[in-house]
């Protein structure tokens, strides 16, 4: 995985860092694992945007992937590496000995062709994905579950993995990419390896229209509106905040105001707070 830039012919292309799609094998995503996936542009059930700055861009196709690792004691090959619209890593269709396809996500090392396997007596091995109880110490790992059976939850965007820090009793220790560490039940499972296309951290998209073609519509600051829009907006030139601190336009605190709830279930399992 390379990143190229262009030569800067227009405004748009001067800035403008893209990834090399050397690496994809296959342009045409499987038929019987793609599903319609339909535009709300920020908006719920009633209408109302409940998510600012969405709308527009591209028809996109949601590719079903196999976060739960769950077929067992049989042999899976890549077929493919594919691009995917809905998330900025790679995926891989495997093929299993009973020609089941699925999609996994594409761990860095993985090609086509590799062999690939789930379950307590896989071996550790890149992309094979086993129960944390079996995986050794300070195996770098991604997809990680948090609660059994569930699917991968932990560690799946371009570059993530987690470390297993340590072992003790019904759980384990785990140091996540955000710099968290918190207890993971031993029977979740886990998938060997990190996740791969590293370089998208290095993509400049050089214009707005490009933001526009993925679903970002522009995002105006407060302090630029009228009061009837939002907080920040009047006065007479620039103008402070005129309250304790910033808020967002329904009025509630932000830039760095906590927004977890204190009585998270999942709580009592964080041991270090990430950075």
């Amino acid at each position: 995985m390379a990143i190229k830039t262009r030569r800067p012919i227009t405004p748009g292309t001067r800035e403008r860092i893209d990834l090399s799609y050397d690496d994809i094998t296959c342009t045409t995503p499987e038929r019987s694992l793609t599903r319609v996936l339909h535009k709300h542009a920020g908006r719920d059930f009633t209408g109302r945007i409940r998510v600012r700055h969405q709308g527009g861009g591209n028809k996109r196709k949601y590719r079903l992937i196999d976060f739960k690792r769950d077929k067992d004691n049989m042999t899976a090959t890549v077929k493919t590496i594919e691009y995917d619209p809905n998330r900025n890593c790679r995926i891989s269709l495997v093929e299993y000995d009973d020609k089941e396809l699925r999609y996994i996500l594409t761990p860095l090392g993985l090609t086509v062709g590799d062999k690939i396997e789930s379950g307590p007596d896989a071996d550790i091995t890149l992309g094979n994905c086993l129960p944390i109880r079996n995986i050794p110490e300070g195996t770098t790992v991604h997809n990680v579950e948090m609660v059994p059976q569930k699917g991968g939850q932990l560690a799946r965007s371009a570059g993530s993995f987690a470390v297993i820090s340590s072992k003790e009793g019904r759980f384990a220790t785990l140091k996540l990419p955000s710099g968290e560490e918190r207890l993971i039940s031993i029977e979740c499972r886990a998938t060997i390896g990190q996740v791969g296309n590293l370089d998208v951290k290095n993509v400049s998209l050089g214009k707005a229209g490009r933001s526009r073609h993925r679903g970002i519509r522009p995002s105006v600051r407060g302090i630029a509106m009228n009061p009837c829009d939002h907080p920040h907006g009047g006065g007479e030139g620039r103008s402070p905040v005129g309250r304790p601190g910033p808020v967002s336009p329904t009025g509630k605190p932000t830039l760095g105001f906590k927004t977890r709830g204190k009585r998270k279930a999942s709580s009592k399992y964080i041991l270090v707070r990430r950075k």
